[in-house]
């Protein structure tokens, strides 16, 4: 029943061999270059048919790797290894060899299970006049959705349905905008994906007291994201009150995360889920946010940095350091505070 439920309602798979994606990703291939690909799965559970990799390659020092047993064992068509595996594989499997099969296996997935090409703007979306595509035959525009005047629109866009895209809105080459996304007061480069319910270039939490009184400040900034730029689910990113708030290009961005007005954020950063930054707040390239970190208003966080999850930041972090903890602090020094909590309270 389960693999019933896996081939009805599970991802399909794009027909291949393990011939193409050898020619096609540079693999070196030792086998039947005919067998077809029919999906891919763990290695411990791969059937007949699906493709599955072994390797020895650690993401870090915590990263446990498989018993060789399970590459040994494997059902599994077709296999991605290391050279060094090839003689532990089951005999007649076909291999698709390389120095890195965590690296090339994103690449097949990407291939395998790539969506099929969708063209066309639905009859039941709302387009206004004054819409700018860069190349309309190759834009795909869903049921409900809507695209107001001025917004600009270049080649390879996808908008899903119910997707709202405001006036002046820029959605760069092969941006995809999931059902449900709200975007307006933005520029958004190529090769973005914002997930479901995302909100974006909405006003921020910008208020001023006035004769007792909490009083709204006009925003006037933008909302500017480089290429490559993914923003999670039900993310909300808010317009810069005076400036712009700039998401660098490759930055990651998970879901429920909340980016005040003018915040920057570098290049190839990572924000895990639950992430809060306050305006002004501004994080170096390359960084790394932990679950639920949050970041105070107007704090500079510096490049390479890594904060631990749930950490509470309320001072500027320097390049390259590792801060955790409430209110967050070098590792060092969190972990020697922690010892002596440990030792001086805990045991009274």
């Amino acid at each position: 029943m389960k693999r019933l439920l896996q081939l009805l309602f599970g991802p399909r798979a794009n027909r291949t061999t393990a011939g193409e994606l050898a020619a096609k990703f540079g693999l070196k291939l030792q086998g039947d270059a005919k067998k077809v690909i029919t999906g891919v799965a763990p290695i411990a559970d791969a059937r007949p048919g699906q493709l599955a990799f072994y390797s020895t390659e650690r993401n870090s020092a915590a990263f446990k790797i498989l018993p060789i047993e399970v590459l040994k064992n494997t059902k599994a068509s077709v296999i991605l290894l290391q050279p060094e595996q090839i003689n532990d594989a089951p005999a007649g499997t076909t291999l698709l060899i390389t120095d890195s099969p965590r690296g090339n296996i994103v690449k097949i997935l990407g291939e395998i299970y790539r969506e099929k090409p969708r063209f066309g703007v639905s009859y039941f979306s709302h387009v206004a006049r004054g819409v700018f595509f860069r190349k309309k035959s190759t834009v795909y525009i869903g049921q409900f959705a809507t695209v107001e005047r001025g917004a600009v629109i270049e080649a390879g866009v996808k908008i899903y349905p119910g997707a709202f895209i405001g006036r002046n809105v820029v959605l760069g080459a092969n941006t995809v905008v999931c059902s449900g996304a709200h975007i307006e007061n933005a520029t958004i480069g190529s090769d973005c994906v914002i997930n479901a319910n995302a909100v974006i270039g909405k006003d921020g939490f910008g208020y001023t007291r006035q004769d007792g009184k909490n009083v709204f400040i006009p925003h006037t900034g933008r909302v500017v994201l480089g290429n490559r730029v993914s923003v999670g689910a039900n993310t909300c990113i808010d317009r810069g009150l005076l400036t712009d708030t700039i998401i660098g290009d490759g930055t990651k961005i998970d879901n429920l995360c909340q980016i005040a007005h003018g915040v920057v954020i570098g290049k190839e950063c990572f924000l895990a889920s639950g992430c809060g930054l306050a305006g002004q707040a501004v994080v170096g390239d390359r960084t790394l946010l932990a679950g639920q970190v949050g970041v105070a208003n107007g704090i500079h966080i510096g490049n390479d940095v890594e904060v631990g999850a749930k950490s509470g930041v309320f001072r500027n972090i320097p390049d390259g350091e590792r801060w955790m903890g409430y209110p967050a602090a070098p590792g060092t020094e969190f972990f020697r505070n922690y010892a002596w909590v440990r030792k001086n309270v805990s045991n009274k």
